[in-house]
């Protein structure tokens, strides 16, 4: 069952000026950031009540956010659902046909489990799922 929209993912090339940006944008700070060595981004949330916005920065010209931002330039990656129950979630939509791109679900930022679905399944939209770590 998809809860809400846990966050709004938005590529950028470089993650500490998009942040004083979005910080004068948002009138806060951001509430989060770290990298992911294993997905070669470094990430950063502003919570804007119930949801967040995550800004996105490539690690390195292989990797797909800087892939994105080259082919398409800074702006909106990905929309983010939080789902109860992650790997039923995977089995109930690759059964109904949706294309994941990840079957298996990874570790993402601040201990949560993800997966993602094919933007080709979803009206050309890249769609993340996730799963809170248990003790939130």
């Amino acid at each position: 069952m998809v809860r809400k929209i846990n966050h709004i993912a938005i590529a950028v090339k470089d993650v500490e000026a998009s942040a004083k940006l979005f910080k004068m944008l948002l009138e806060t700070d951001p509430g989060h950031t770290e990298t992911l060595p294993a997905e070669r981004v470094k990430v950063s949330f502003f919570k804007l009540g119930d949801t967040k916005i995550e800004l996105v920065e490539g690690i390195g010209s292989e990797n797909p956010t800087a892939k994105f931002i080259e082919k398409r330039g800074e702006g909106i990656h990905h929309i983010c659902l939080e789902v109860e129950d992650l790997p039923a979630a995977l089995s109930r939509l690759d059964a109904a046909g949706f294309p994941l791109i990840d079957k298996v679900p990874k570790t993402g930022a601040g201990g949560t489990r993800v997966a993602f679905l094919h933007p080709k399944g979803c009206n050309g939209v890249l769609v993340e799922l996730v799963e809170q770590s248990r003790k939130e």
